[in-house]
């Protein structure tokens, strides 16, 4: 079974019978104005890839990570979701809800038994929340920030659950994907210490979902099995060029990262006049409860409107528009539904 994602603009465009073009699409919380990619060299698509290029010590300086910690490129976060609960035996896995379902759906592909972890155990990442929920798992996997609320334990927090779930010889999981507008939470400064697992990509804040590449963060024997999974070659020599020189372009960052926040609140004033009851949210993304998720959503789409629905509990997640004329209409559209 596959899982259905945002982003879906062929399936959307036969289904409602409006030309793909005429779409605007906000499903995917993917930034609307990204990178801006340079013309690739004509050697990096005549050669295979190799490593030496640069490309670990620039993440290595961009992230913060210690000498301790080994960087594995992958081709997306993807690839890291499919491949680590290949990494273990069969074993009990905490996983976030709601959350990313990729995450539940690879651990229990992999013949693991997965453990569904919502607010009342984590108490949202307060200091003084009892941890024994730990012990009942061999894996944590968090999402920070979620991915669909936006809510974010706070690394302190996070790196005390590792240690409880390490001395069992147990992993925490971090998938950080949606983590490059708010570094300060990031626990990739941490990387490295045994059993502490990152997951970084380009496809977010950096707009580039389709270059399909990102990397993992991790001690030296988990990555080592990570590399074995993934074979030689994992990331294509251009998005080994990209992912380095956008994480080089610290400029084009900070002016992101400005316009994202500015524009994330734009995004929740306009959901909150219409009436719409805030979840929480991100940088890139904006999520809300919805009476009949599902109706408000083709509503949406017959205006050829794209938002993101969540069937359990039922919520719509509304990405970033990326030109003023975006905005207008997402406004006309609200007016009308909302």
């Amino acid at each position: 079974m596959m899982l259905e994602h945002g982003g879906r603009l062929n399936k959307a465009a036969e289904r409602w019978g409006i030309p793909r073009a005429q779409w605007l699409d906000l499903s995917t919380g993917i930034n609307p104005i990204g990178w801006p990619v340079p013309e690739i060299p004509a050697e990096l698509w005549q050669r295979l890839p190799e490593a030496g290029d640069g490309l670990e010590a620039t993440v290595r300086q961009w992230s913060g990570t210690p000498s301790s910690a080994v960087c594995v490129p992958v081709p997306g976060s993807q690839a890291a979701i499919m491949a680590l609960p290949r990494l273990r035996k069969p074993c009990r896995v905490g996983i976030p809800v709601p959350g990313y379902r990729e995450h539940g759906y690879n651990w229990r592909e992999a013949g693991h038994k997965v453990v569904p972890i919502g607010p009342r155990q984590t108490c949202g990442g307060a200091s003084g929340c009892d941890d024994r929920w730990l012990d009942q798992l061999d894996v944590m996997v968090w999402i920070n920030p979620n991915n669909p609320t936006g809510g974010i334990i706070p690394p302190s927090t996070l790196l005390r659950w590792h240690r409880r779930l390490q001395k069992r010889g147990g992993w925490l999981i971090v998938d950080e994907a949606f983590m490059d507008a708010t570094p300060a939470f990031s626990v990739a400064h941490q990387a490295g210490a045994p059993g502490l697992i990152v997951l970084r990509s380009l496809g977010k804040f950096f707009g580039l979902a389709g270059v399909r590449a990102g990397f993992v963060l991790a001690d030296a024997v988990v990555a080592s099995s990570l590399q074995s999974v993934l074979g030689p070659w994992s990331l294509s020599g251009p998005a080994r060029y990209v992912m380095q020189k956008a994480l080089s372009d610290y400029n084009w960052q900070r002016q992101a990262l400005h316009r994202l926040r500015r524009d994330s609140d734009r995004l929740r004033s306009m959901l909150q006049k219409v009436g719409f009851a805030l979840v929480g949210g991100s940088p890139l993304f904006q999520t809300v409860w919805v009476d009949q998720a599902r109706t408000a959503a083709e509503g949406f789409a017959r205006n050829g409107l794209l938002v993101r629905y969540f069937e359990q509990p039922e919520m719509l997640r509304f990405g970033l528009p990326g030109s003023n004329r975006d905005w207008e209409r997402l406004e006309r559209a609200m007016m009308r539904l909302g």
